[in-house]
């Protein structure tokens, strides 16, 4: 039996999204491949493209059951997936997808950030030497310290362009979009009004949430790996 109020009663209720809402679940790709200095990166558009690492494959393949298990189960249906141009993106969505039967969007406008001339693997191997630059990117939480890259502005302009966009053509639905760690951080930042790097950092396979209505963003949730704790499942064949 529902339990209803009495008169002058106002209870907790849990949080419902308003109607109209999209809630976007924002998927950090894989572990990828190292970066090795005698070994770049391939480039696409200018932006390293490594494949995934085997553990990077392991944690695709914990994510495709998570996300498949809920949808099939009608918790969490997804009305669409979104990937980036760039492959890491795509081949951490293949489990998921194969197992909703689903065909993934490409989204440009949620690749990661460009590292100008540290593209190619070249930005880990400078933040792993603690590099002058490296630590005045942190300091300052801007990328464009680093020579040639992305600026702060125009990152968060094509974000929340391409994030504003989907939310309305899903509106009132859920979606799925497989991206990098600093786009992740770049929305959350925008919908929390923090600090540009204060959620930089999610996992690799990591879910983050996002709820969209209009204009508007709310922070549902951040870099939850619940699921990565588990033993991998098998792939389909």
């Amino acid at each position: 039996m529902e339990e209803r109020d009495e008169p002058g009663e106002y209870r907790q209720t849990p949080y419902r999204a308003p109607d109209g809402a999209t809630e976007v679940l924002l998927i950090r790709h894989g572990a990828s491949a190292p970066a090795r200095p005698d070994r770049p990166f391939p480039l696409v558009d200018g932006h390293g493209d490594p494949e995934l690492a085997p553990e990077g494959r392991e944690q695709a393949e914990r994510v495709g059951e998570r996300l498949a298990g809920a949808h099939l189960d009608g918790g969490e249906r997804l009305d669409a997936v979104y990937v980036t141009p760039l492959r890491r993106t795509a081949e951490t969505a293949a489990p998921l997808v194969r197992r909703l039967g689903l065909e993934p969007r490409v989204e440009p406008g949620l690749r990661e950030v460009h590292l100008g001339e540290w593209e190619g693997g070249l930005f880990r191997k400078k933040v792993a030497e603690n590099d002058p630059v490296a630590r005045r990117m942190f300091a300052e939480e801007r990328w464009d310290v680093i020579p040639g890259a992305e600026g702060n502005e125009v990152f968060a302009a094509r974000v929340e362009e391409s994030l504003a966009r989907l939310a309305a053509a899903h509106a009132g639905g859920r979606i799925a979009v497989f991206t990098h760690g600093g786009v992740i951080a770049q929305a959350l930042a925008a919908a929390a009004g923090a600090r540009p790097f204060a959620f930089l950092g999610a996992d690799n396979g990591s879910i983050s949430r996002l709820v969209r209505l209009g204009g508007l963003s709310a922070v549902r949730g951040f870099n939850d790996i619940s699921h990565l704790d588990r033993p991998a499942p098998a792939p389909l064949t």
